[in-house]
C-alpha cells in the first residue's frame, strides 16, 4: 500500500463520519467522564450522538487520578455505572470502591464508541447557534489548533436538536451562551473543594440551563456555584446519566 492510498483512506474515511455528524439528535461539548457517560447512554438508547473534544486524549482529568496517583475513587451510588461498562473496581471501605483511572478512561471511551456514539478529538466549540426563543440548536465547531494558534478562520456548523455541555470547569457552552445570547444564562463559578457536598449538588445542578441546552459534570457546579470535589468521580458518572436521560425526555416533546 503507497502513501496516496493511506492518505485517501484516512480522508475518506474521516470526513464520511464528520460529514454524518453536521445534524445529530444530541451534540455534547466535551468527552470527560460526565460527557462520555452521557453519550454512551444516549447512543444506547438509538439516539444519534456526536461528542467533540478539545483535546487530544478524552478523560478530562480522570487519567491523573488525584495528583497524577492514577487511581478514582468512586462511591456506592455510581458503582453500577463502573460495572455496566465493565470497569473493575475493588472496595476500599464501606460505600467506597477504587478503581484505576487509565483503565476507566480507556475502558470508557471504547464502550461510549460501541454504543453508537461518534467521538471526534482536536475539535474546539468556538461558538452556539441560536433561533427563534433563543432555543440553542448547534454548536459552531473550529480545529482547536486553529484557535491555539489565533488564525482568523471562519469555524463550521453542527445541527443538534440538543446541546450538552461537558466542557469541566470552564463551562465553555454555557460561558458563550451567557455572554452572547439573551437566554439569561449566568454563571456563578465553581467553589472550593469539599467533596461531601460537590457530589452531592453535581446531580442536582444537571438540567436544562435554557431551551435546547444541558449541562453536566463539573460543568454543572461551576455554571451554579458549587464545590469542585477532588479524585472523587461517582457525581460526574451519575450526572452523564441524569443528563442522558434530561436530553431524551427533550427529544421526545
Amino acid at each position: 500500500m503507497d502513501e496516496v492510498t493511506i492518505s485517501k483512506a484516512i480522508v475518506e474515511s474521516y470526513f464520511k463520519e464528520l460529514l454524518a455528524a453536521t445534524e445529530v439528535d444530541v451534540a455534547i461539548a466535551g468527552a470527560g467522564p460526565s460527557g462520555m457517560t452521557a453519550g454512551y447512554y444516549l447512543a444506547k438508547a438509538d439516539v444519534k450522538t456526536v461528542i467533540f473534544e478539545r483535546r487530544l486524549s478524552v478523560g478530562g482529568g480522570m487519567w491523573g487520578g488525584g495528583m497524577m496517583f492514577n487511581r478514582i475513587v468512586v462511591q456506592s451510588e455510581a458503582k453500577g455505572i463502573l460495572d455496566e461498562f465493565g470497569i473493575p473496581s475493588k472496595e476500599y471501605q464501606p460505600g467506597y470502591y477504587v478503581a484505576d483511572a487509565v483503565e476507566a478512561v480507556a475502558t470508557m471511551c471504547s464502550q461510549t464508541i460501541k454504543a453508537g456514539a461518534k467521538i471526534f478529538n482536536l475539535i474546539s466549540v468556538e461558538d452556539v447557534m441560536v433561533r427563534e426563543g433563543d432555543r440553542i440548536v448547534g454548536l459552531v465547531l473550529n480545529w482547536s489548533a486553529v484557535l491555539m494558534a489565533n488564525l482568523h478562520i471562519d469555524p463550521l456548523g453542527v445541527k443538534a436538536k440538543v446541546v450538552i455541555d461537558a466542557t469541566g470547569h470552564d463551562a465553555e457552552v454555557c460561558r458563550i451562551v451567557s455572554r452572547k445570547t439573551g437566554t439569561g444564562v449566568e454563571l456563578k463559578g465553581e467553589k472550593s473543594m469539599w467533596a461531601e457536598v460537590g457530589e452531592r449538588t453535581i446531580v442536582e445542578n444537571t438540567r436544562q440551563v435554557c431551551p435546547g441546552l444541558i449541562v453536566t459534570g463539573m460543568a454543572a457546579n461551576a455554571v451554579y456555584g458549587a464545590p469542585r470535589m477532588g479524585a472523587i468521580f461517582g457525581g460526574m458518572l451519575l450526572s452523564g446519566k441524569k443528563a442522558a436521560e434530561l436530553a431524551v425526555k427533550t427529544l421526545k416533546k
